[in-house]
């Protein structure tokens, strides 16, 4: 009795302390819509680009946790016309798949042409130019059955359209011409927008998985599933399975937890990506993040979500691909390479000759155009997430405005209508730095500082509730020229559903600039630096 008894105690041991550990959100800031797919020991994550250029980043693991960016998708003009895009259009849900020696990339641009997808035999690039297809809707994913058809679930949520749900489609993946016509398989359990919709096959059975209830406070994710693939589709009776509008996670300070996708490990184990967003007092301004939970799947049985349907910042799981360590990155660029790195995006597609690398070297120099912040396209902007509420961000202009509507600086960039800019400009003849709040209708002007010759370092930190704005020229140390609340960048505030970007950015304000502003450096990362 006591050696039975000295056994279990042994194996609940086991059990208990063989654990590992790890912190969401495991990509902080604003990387929304998460799709991802294993090959071999190797694992490939993609997400939604919206107005931003390049389009669809792509990263890499070895354990789920760790992801290093290698790349983006869409990386030329023709894969990607961003013109009429705004910051909140263009690429909207991308899924990844890998098939038969080649990746797959299939997403909508929803202000040209719709959906299209890119395959390449290295996720890191270059991709194919876009196959398009007549697939409807959004969010489309592809599936590869195992008697060779190729399919395409898709989504459409929006209008009067009476057939609203997910939508079926067998397509020719070398031309993606479609062979059937469009079947509506499941409408979802009833909330607003079934969405997000993404094929498995597991034990026989066909398990359909999408989002719903929005991309905000009450978003989930439901399953069904079917013996046929065209259906009908039987809804799970616990869903959803992943949620935290019920009273379990109600209070949580991660919501919006939605838009999942599954992967299953070398060691067969399951787990869940998702998005969500972290708010503060009711608003939220770093985007919808990356979100990872372990997924018990047993045979012939339906996913359950990290034991409850939740997700937290401590996690557990009974094992991951690969040892943790999750160390946290600073960006500290000093241009001195042929290109930038995958940090930085564009908003819509740049104009290259508004950017250089080379014309003065170890500087990063823009022109500004007539477009500013206030209006797209064409704005000479190229910025980078912010992806922590405890952040300092800082970089050195050499900038000389000769005419009154010439300007350059450093912005946090919510879209055209929220952003505070800390600029450089010329008034009355004279170099002034400006603090600018602008809130929608409210333009505001904080302070005007009037400046020495020479460089200047601009500075922003920031923290839940308040940005800092300073600077600094010469031996001189850094002077604080004003503050705002951060809510006011928020997506309950400004709208949308993209993060806040910290932009490098010049202007000329109606007319192209004359003055080049060149960039020495930028330094970014959490806490202050």
């Amino acid at each position: 009795m006591k050696r039975v008894f000295l056994i279990v105690t042994i194996f609940l041991h086991v059990v208990v302390y063989s654990q590992v550990t790890y912190q969401n959100p495991v990509i902080p800031g604003f990387y929304s819509d998460p799709s991802v797919c294993r090959v071999g020991d190797d694992y490939y994550m993609v997400h939604s680009s919206f107005g931003y250029f390049p389009g669809v980043p792509i990263f890499h693991s070895k354990n789920l946790v760790d992801w290093q960016q290698i790349g983006y998708a869409l990386t030329r003009k023709e894969q990607l016309p961003l013109e009429k895009a705004g910051v909140t259009m263009g690429i909207f849900a991308p899924t990844i798949r890998y098939h038969d020696g080649l990746f797959y990339m299939i997403t909508t641009n929803i202000t040209s042409k719709g959906t299209f997808y890119v395959t390449a035999k290295d996720p890191a690039g270059e991709w194919s130019n876009p196959i398009w297809t007549e697939v409807q809707g959004i969010d489309p994913s592809l599936f590869f059955d195992e008697d060779g058809k190729v399919y395409v679930t898709s989504t459409v949520n929006w209008g009067p359209n009476p057939n609203k749900g997910i939508h079926l489609s067998e397509i020719d993946n070398k031309t993606g011409k479609l062979l059937t016509t469009p079947k509506n398989i499941w409408t979802g359990t009833g909330a607003r927008f079934a969405e997000g919709p993404h094929l498995y096959k597991k034990d026989g059975w066909y398990y359909l998985m999408i989002a719903e209830g929005g991309t905000e406070y009450g978003h989930k994710v439901a399953i069904a599933r079917s013996k046929y693939i065209d259906g009908p589709y039987l809804s799970n009776p616990a869903n959803p399975i992943l949620t935290h509008i019920n009273a379990n996670a109600e209070t949580s300070p991660i919501q919006g937890v939605g838009h999942g996708d599954l992967v299953q490990t070398q060691d067969s184990s399951w787990f869940m990506i998702a998005h969500a967003f972290r708010h503060l007092n009711s608003h939220q301004i770093l985007g919808r993040e990356t979100f990872l939970a372990p997924v018990r799947w047993d045979r012939n049985a339906w996913p359950v979500v990290n034991g409850d349907g939740t997700v937290s910042f401590k996690m557990e799981a009974s094992s991951l691909p690969g040892p943790v360590l999750q160390k946290t990155s600073s960006q500290k660029e000093d241009f001195n390479e042929k290109k930038l790195g995958f940090e930085w995006n564009y908003l819509n597609n740049p104009n290259e000759a508004n950017y250089s690398l080379t014309a003065r070297k170890g500087y990063l120099r823009l022109m500004g155009s007539d477009s500013s912040l206030h209006q797209l396209p064409d704005v000479t902007f190229v910025g980078r997430r912010q992806q922590h509420f405890d952040f300092g961000a800082t970089t050195q202009l050499d900038f000389n405005p000769k005419k009154p509507n010439e300007e350059a600086g450093i912005t946090l960039f919510k879209d055209i209508s929220y952003h505070y800019d800390l600029s450089v400009k010329n008034i009355d003849g004279k170099r002034v730095l400006v603090l600018t709040y602008n809130l929608g209708r409210i333009h505001h002007t904080e302070k005007e500082v009037l400046l020495q010759d020479g460089p200047i370092q601009l500075k922003i930190t920031g923290t839940e509730e308040y940005y800092a704005f300073e600077y600094a020229q010469g031996d001189h140390s850094f002077q604080k020229i004003g503050g705002v609340d951060t809510r006011f960048l928020s997506s309950e505030t400004a709208g949308g559903f993209t993060g806040v970007y910290i932009g490098l950015y010049a202007t000329g304000n109606g007319q192209k600039s004359q003055s080049p502003a060149d960039f020495d450096w930028f330094t970014y990362g959490p806490k202050q630096l």
